[in-house]
């Protein structure tokens, strides 16, 4: 085979078929493949540089905590700087554990800027509060279980008290267990 498949020749820097409008004047350089800080940037690359995926993108739009997303005449979302910076708001409220109902109330009093910080550290405190009960609670769970694994003799026998306990046959005398 001496046929060579035609050479593609690469595609002129310029808009997408369908992008936003540019507000810049007439005399402006023409939008190259790597957006820059000031202009609009489509889903895949805002999600990138804000450390979230595409499909969280549009959870967080559909919840309202993303609002007045610009879109291009095709309907694609365009994120400007200040929707980015949002989203790296949501996505470290979310590593710290926080709700979406907390991030919510959080992004408002972030964009408040007549707002009171005793609100925001009343969210931040109840946070806390809330994840020293839910470490408790795990710990608890923690040691209920090493109790019953610490009980399970673990050999070729059937007799198993952690299956015992789960399926809720725990005897309440653990001697009427030995005789068996």
């Amino acid at each position: 085979m001496s046929a060579q498949a035609p050479q593609r020749q690469p595609r002129a820097a310029g808009p997408r078929p369908g992008a936003v409008r540019a507000k810049a004047p007439a005399a402006a350089t023409p939008t190259t493949a790597h957006a820059t800080a000031a202009g609009p940037v489509p889903i895949g690359t805002a999600a990138a540089r804000a450390g979230v995926s595409q499909r969280m993108v549009r959870h967080y739009e559909a919840l309202g905590l993303l609002r007045g997303v610009a879109r291009t005449d095709g309907g694609y979302r365009q994120y400007g700087e200040g929707d980015i910076h949002t989203l790296r708001f949501i996505r470290r409220a979310r590593d710290l554990g926080f709700s979406m109902e907390e991030i919510a109330a959080l992004l408002g009093l972030w964009q408040d800027q007549r707002r009171a910080s005793r609100e925001v550290k009343r969210i931040a405190q109840a946070h806390i509060d809330d994840l020293g009960r839910r470490i408790e609670s795990m710990q608890a769970m923690q040691r209920s279980l090493q109790q019953l694994v610490d009980c399970c003799q673990g050999d070729g026998r059937p007799d198993c008290p952690i299956l015992d306990d789960l399926a809720g046959a725990v005897e309440a005398d653990p001697e009427s267990r030995a005789e068996r």
